[in-house]
């Protein structure tokens, strides 16, 4: 990504958006449409002139919201979506001054609800991936540079596991008392702990495939490792899946092996008996063949390596995730209740029986809510990579601070822009002239005001390449919040300005679409 100022004329961008279109351009001070997403992380100018708390003026009809988006958040290993997309190549516009022509050149629509790129309300930000989320919970370290959070949610589950199976201890050593559930709170970390162990297992070989890791985060049915890329190749992807329950039952052989040489009657061999069961179980569940479990991420890496479809995976293996959950919410009561589990059978409904039924409801609920997630993860991808810079960049025009807006919107309407960028003597470029603070002024005054007071500094990260789209154009955008941006080529030559309402809309529309 070029991020040097260029001190050519700007280029002519895209002035059509992802979703209006009009035969030509009209007068500014129209109404803007910016929806606003709400995990998107604030602009860094939010003055009294700004889009985050300013009412606009009187000479502005009030802006309109669009409708944000929500795709269903989800962890990234537990609902994973297509390969990272590269950045396709686009025909380059020919280069023109578009501070000259009269009307706006043929082929390239205006919007006649925005004619012009600070005429709205300018409360668009970067839209988020479904799996962004904000950190939560108590950070506990970083191993291999990935943070790692407890959420609050397993402290809870810390106190059911010390009083349920400090009552089990209390049965077989009753010599120990009230310490029983002393030592049952000492298996609780030690059972996370080796949940720890899983999910680094999955954050090793996701480092080992150079694929970034956001977090691993350890809550109340288990850990989450969130990889934010897609694995690129099935074997890659069955890998990353596999070895995770290899762990665990790597951990299971090992406990194994301490109960051998310790009493079984003992403290520590109630403990070792305890973590190398917790430990079976953890891996046997995880292998069942269903999205969100890493069983399913097995199974879609095979059906994509079948069918060379990443997709057709994707959709096979959560349909037999929401299979599994309807299994477990039938099957797991009816099991437990005929003794097929080791405990003895039940007759009549107890409160055993009505534990057991919540408890593969709550389950049933997590597997049928993971494997749509993972559908929706997998359409986003499919569609990210029509979120192109290029095509989404509007025209722009170049003033020096000290041009009256109104001069500066009758020169952008007179070109077909819908953007300003103040420029230096040299046409360096400086500034860009802020959407909702154009808004904000009333027509009446906006011969008498300066557009360099209406702007907004470019900082380094508010350049960004013309050639960026899908995900990277999406990080390059949270990265530095705002907006607006400046889009340039690799040459460092202006080729207009991007607004994060049109990136919002083009993302919403891209998400509408059937995969």
């Amino acid at each position: 990504m070029d991020v040097s100022g260029g001190r050519g004329q700007p280029r002519p961008g895209n002035d059509e958006s992802a979703e209006h279109t009009g035969p030509e351009a009209q007068a500014p001070g129209g109404t803007g449409d910016g929806p606003t997403t709400p995990s998107a992380p604030k602009p860094a100018d939010a003055t009294d002139a700004g889009p985050e708390d300013r009412t606009p003026g009187p000479g502005a009809p009030p802006p309109e919201r669009g409708t944000p988006q929500d795709t269903g958040a989800a962890p990234d290993d537990a609902a994973p979506g297509q390969d990272r997309h590269r950045t396709p190549a686009h025909t380059e516009p020919e280069a023109r001054r578009p501070s000259r022509p009269s009307q706006a050149p043929a082929g390239r629509p205006e919007h006649p609800d925005h004619p012009f790129a600070h005429s709205g309300s300018g409360k668009g930000q970067p839209p988020q991936r479904p799996e962004e989320r904000r950190r939560g919970g108590l950070l506990m370290g970083r191993p291999f540079g990935v943070p790692v959070y407890v959420a609050p949610s397993w402290f809870l589950v810390a106190v059911l596991i010390t009083w349920v199976f400090g009552g089990q201890i209390d049965r077989v050593l009753p010599e120990l008392g009230a310490a029983s559930y002393l030592v049952s709170l000492f298996f609780a970390v030690a059972f996370y702990a080796s949940v720890l162990v899983h999910e680094l297992a999955h954050t090793l070989a996701a480092l080992r495939f150079e694929l970034p890791v956001r977090r691993i985060q350890l809550q109340f049915f288990g850990g989450v490792s969130e990889i934010e890329k897609e694995a690129e190749t099935p074997g890659r992807e069955f890998v990353l899946a596999f070895v995770g329950p290899l762990l665990s039952l790597v951990l299971a052989g090992l406990f194994y092996l301490g109960l051998l040489a310790v009493d079984p009657g003992s403290v520590p061999g109630v403990l070792l008996a305890g973590l190398m069961v917790s430990n079976l179980i953890v891996a046997a569940f995880n292998l069942l063949p269903g999205l969100p479990l890493d069983g399913g991420r097995m199974l879609r890496a095979v059906v994509w390596a079948i069918t060379g479809k990443p997709m057709t995976g994707t959709v096979v293996a959560a349909w037999v995730g929401r299979a599994l959950a309807v299994c477990v919410l039938i099957g797991l009561p009816l099991l437990t209740q005929s003794g097929a589990l080791g405990s003895d059978a039940v007759d009549n409904v107890g409160m055993d029986t009505v534990l057991d039924a919540l408890l593969a409801a709550i389950l049933a609920a997590i597997i049928w809510t993971g494997a749509g997630n993972s559908l929706r993860m997998a359409r986003l991808r499919e569609h990210l990579p029509e979120l192109r810079a290029r095509t989404l960049t509007r025209r722009a025009v170049p003033v020096e601070s000290d041009t009256p807006l109104s001069e500066g919107l009758r020169r952008a309407n007179a070109a077909g822009a819908r953007a300003l960028v103040v420029v230096d003597a040299d046409g360096v470029p400086l500034s860009l002239v802020r959407e909702a603070a154009i808004v904000g002024v009333p027509e009446h005054r906006r011969p008498w005001v300066p557009v360099g007071t209406l702007a907004q500094d470019i900082t380094e990260g508010m350049r960004v390449s013309a050639e960026l789209a899908g995900e990277e154009l999406l990080d390059a955008l949270r990265a530095t919040p705002a907006t607006e941006y400046l889009v340039v080529e690799e040459t460092g030559e202006i080729y207009g300005v991007l607004s994060a309402a049109d990136v919002e809309r083009a993302f919403v529309k891209a998400m509408a679409r059937p995969s």
